[in-house]
């Protein structure tokens, strides 16, 4: 029946893979685990969508990726000293490319929507009053990488110390918890969410209230639920502002107004 022991090998081999048995639960938890790695990103299309059309990004607090890309960062190093689940390790990786995107895409119209050239800004200039406001693209890809190896380099070192990764663990899940605290911080100097996408925060809310169930059910550590509940404490309140809000100009064309 076999030509050799090795073609013997080869068949015992492929008998021993069993596909997984389709149930209900199992497709249950495929959907949970794909909502998981997608579900991150998906908020930020409509916002990325709108600046693209409007080429305008004044509404949107690029401090948003900046929170996201330190809590993402500093969880795919947390996996490397406390395993969890796959699909967040997956969410992160993917969320790291997501923000740089829309980064790129908020330095690009900034920079084609300004009409007096400004000087020209950079990460490597160290500046910390201009930090995260850079005019090019590349610094924002410098400080990420910076950023990484300088932390991944600290995990290394202590990858045995578990309080430092039970430290690391929380500051990953809490930075991603405050996502929603700059898009609140420039609506509420702004006096308007103009230019903010209301989807995009609806979508968030969804999401988080999804993500927090996730880690509860899933017996997340206990860093990402507690996290979790207070991401979705954020949300509303900006979603409080879009109420406050909606009937106000903002500031800054009040401000062009009166001059």
């Amino acid at each position: 029946m076999f030509d050799s022991i090795s073609d013997v090998n080869y068949a015992a081999y492929f008998e021993s893979i069993k596909m997984p048995d389709i149930t209900i639960l199992n497709l249950i938890n495929w959907v949970a685990a794909s909502a998981m790695i997608f579900g991150g990103a998906i908020p930020f299309i409509p916002q990325y969508l709108d600046i693209r059309r409007t080429r305008h990004a004044e509404g949107f607090s690029t401090f948003v990726c900046l929170n996201l890309i330190i809590a993402n960062v500093l969880r795919i190093l947390f996996w490397f000293g406390r395993h969890f689940e796959l699909p967040l390790l997956a969410q992160s990786i993917l969320m790291l490319f997501a923000m740089l995107a829309m980064v790129k895409l908020c330095v690009s119209v900034a920079s084609k929507s300004e009409i007096l050239t400004a000087k020209n800004r950079h990460f490597l200039d160290f500046d910390i009053e201009y930090f995260w406001k850079w005019t090019d693209f590349l610094s924002y890809v410098e400080f990420t990488v910076t950023f990484s190896l300088v932390v991944g380099i600290l995990t290394f070192l202590l990858i045995n110390n578990r309080f430092y990764i039970e430290v690391l663990g929380f500051m990953a899940v809490f930075a991603e918890a405050m996502l929603g605290t700059p898009q609140f911080y420039r609506n509420f100097i702004n006096k308007s969410t103009v230019g903010m996408s209301k989807k995009m925060v609806a979508m968030w809310t969804c999401g988080d209230i999804f993500k927090t169930g996730y880690f509860i059910l899933r017996e997340a550590p206990v860093q990402f639920w507690i996290c979790g509940a207070l991401q979705v404490s954020i949300d509303i309140a900006i979603f409080m502002q879009v109420l406050i809000y909606r009937r106000r100009p903002p500031i800054t064309v009040v401000k062009a107004a009166r001059s």
